[in-house]
């Protein structure tokens, strides 16, 4: 005799394809867009039936940060140094944010503690420890460089730079800051995200250089 499976299960759902979902729907119209019945609709199922899945909204929100999270991580993390690695973890989310813009609020204003993720993080303080820098410090590195990277990404998808709307000021008034904006070009962000990145990592280094910190 075949064993009683929930609802969720003769749908073929997973909490995988619940998340990607989930994700799709609010990378086509945003956040508002997203309730349980809405995405029940989407993947053709009662809104009771993503429960089985995901106890609540939260969790799903939790979820969709880890899907992005995971986007990030990139596949040959661990086998470099560990300013290689934050590099490209930070080129990786700033990539993933780009292409899920509605979820950098969610990045913003959540920690998403999921199983997932806090292995990633323990895998990124476990890389900085052994590099040298003190646990305490593993996390003020984690954290500045995920915010920073979260940021751009937030602002980028706002399309808040600044840039172009300094370059189309009056140059009679603000000479400076419209010279700088029209030099800096079009397309200026992702130097500026570079320029920014080496600096902060560079200052990273420094402090490891100079040894271990207290605490």
């Amino acid at each position: 005799m075949a064993a009683n499976r929930t609802r969720g299960q003769r749908a073929g759902l997973t909490r995988q394809a619940v998340l990607e979902a989930a994700l799709r729907l609010v990378d086509q119209e945003g956040l508002k867009a997203l309730s349980m019945r809405r995405l029940g609709a989407e993947l053709g199922v009662e809104a009771m039936t993503l429960y089985h899945h995901v106890p609540n909204k939260t969790a799903l929100l939790d979820g969709m940060i880890e899907q992005v999270v995971a986007e990030a991580v990139p596949t040959e993390f661990g086998a470099g140094t560990w300013r290689a690695d934050l590099s490209a973890y930070a080129h990786a989310l700033v990539a993933a944010l780009d292409a899920h813009p509605h979820a950098a609020p969610l990045l913003l204003s959540r920690p998403a503690l999921t199983p997932r993720n806090l292995r990633t993080l323990e895998a990124v303080v476990e890389m900085l420890h052994e590099a040298g820098f003190s646990l305490p410090r593993t996390l003020d590195v984690l954290y500045s460089l995920t915010s920073f990277a979260v940021g751009h990404a937030a602002a980028h998808a706002g399309r808040i730079d600044g840039a172009g709307s300094l370059a189309s000021l009056d140059p009679e008034a603000y000479p400076l800051l419209v010279a700088a904006a029209r030099e800096s070009g079009e397309d200026a962000a992702d130097a500026r995200f570079a320029f920014a990145l080496d600096a902060l990592l560079s200052g990273f280094e420094r402090e490891l250089e100079g040894g271990p910190a207290e605490g």
